[in-house]
């Protein structure tokens, strides 16, 4: 059945990918976006990669007027709206609650008023905070957290309370958050609205948790992007990747086709109101090997990652999906592996430029004493 859709931030990476996505499964796509600088540049107009037949909505989530426009005749809503950054969200406090925060709670109240048949809301892994561990004896931890002054140290491994060191696990939906960072505490208030919304008002919502999504359409010149496209952006400007830490904290990194295929599935299946759902490849992989396969494959591989051995507050050591639920409840099933997302990745790269932000960001940190 053909339904009328709307995507809240649906001109960024991944909206922009999920309108295609929805319009190739027959469905009408409306977005709704507020083109922000960060993402689109400072003279940002209707993006030229917006597929075409997308009813385009410029406007800001967190305006009543705005959201009354765009949800006219909606029948699944997407809530995609948020700024994203650790470690931007540390001190751009106001802007990450009230763009996030504020922004979804003004969009459930217009949404109380014209319920959609389905609210699907993109969360994020970050608010797990660090992952799941076992300790040498094999029990498992979820609530773990790093010592500042063994960080200061350069003693990056979590340890228990005997000092052995943890080691990282898949994490599943049922591990219990453990916010880390502002970015984290805001995607963690968007899911749980979300689902309360749903709850109260009798509107099916589903939580989708995204682990680290890459692949064509990044925002080259934001720094507070993904981190694929963070190394892709130096690699462009003749640059080494700069990596905090020692490199060896693993990640899920999950390429967009298969999330946007995760989320089409999310509107499409039943049963599943009130559901989170972790959204990755379930594999993982350390930092500085992705550093060293985006250089490989854009020919730069004389340029070896600059390990900077900082701390980041905000960051943590290991986190990577459990995606059992998914593939259980929704039929999701990763089909890109990692060298084939590096290589479509590198293939859209081709002839393309990029301003390296990367040091601005890093100053603003250690100007605030967020980088040690």
């Amino acid at each position: 059945m053909t339904q009328k859709v709307l995507i809240t931030g649906g001109a960024g990476f991944i909206g922009n990918h999920l309108a295609g996505e929805l319009l190739e499964a027959g469905h009408r796509v409306r977005v709704l976006d507020n083109l922000a600088s960060q993402v689109h540049g400072e003279d940002a107009a209707l993006p030229s990669d917006l597929p075409a037949g997308v009813e385009m909505v410029r406007g800001d989530v967190r305006s009543p007027a705005d959201v009354r426009r765009a949800i006219k005749d909606i029948d699944v809503v997407y809530h995609f709206a948020a700024s994203v950054g650790v470690g931007q969200s540390m001190y751009q406090i106001r802007h990450y609650t009230d763009n996030n925060n504020v922004g979804t709670a003004s969009l459930l109240e217009a949404l109380a008023e014209q319920k959609p048949r389905r609210l699907i809301v993109a969360s994020s892994m970050s608010l797990y905070g660090e992952g799941v561990y076992r300790a040498p004896d094999g029990t498992l931890h979820q609530d773990v957290s790093r010592n500042l002054e063994r960080l200061r140290f350069h003693d990056w491994e979590p340890r228990d309370a005997a000092g052995q060191v943890l080691e990282p696990v898949a994490t599943p939906e049922t591990k219990r958050p453990n916010l880390a960072s502002v970015y984290a505490l805001s995607k963690f208030d968007q899911e749980q609205l979300c689902l309360i919304f749903g709850r109260a008002y009798g509107v099916p919502t589903v939580a989708l948790r995204f682990f680290n999504v890459y692949g064509p359409g990044q925002a080259l010149s934001n720094p507070y992007t993904g981190v694929m496209a963070i190394f892709a952006s130096r690699l462009l400007n003749g640059k080494a990747p700069l990596i905090f830490e020692d490199g060896n904290q693993r990640r899920d990194f999950v390429h967009v086709s298969d999330v946007v295929r995760c989320c089409r599935l999310a509107m499409e299946r039943e049963r599943i109101d009130g559901e989170t759902f972790n959204v990755g490849s379930g594999e993982n992989f350390s930092v500085a090997e992705i550093a060293r396969q985006m250089a490989r494959s854009l020919g730069k591989a004389y340029l070896e990652p600059e390990i900077t051995m900082k701390y980041r507050q905000g960051d943590i050591r290991h986190c990577f999906a459990d995606i059992g639920k998914a593939r259980e409840l929704l039929g999701y099933q990763p089909s890109v592996t990692l060298g084939q997302g590096i290589n479509d990745l590198a293939e859209w790269l081709a002839g393309r430029s990029a301003v390296d932000r990367t040091a601005e960001a890093g100053g603003e940190l250690a100007q605030r004493g967020l980088a040690i």
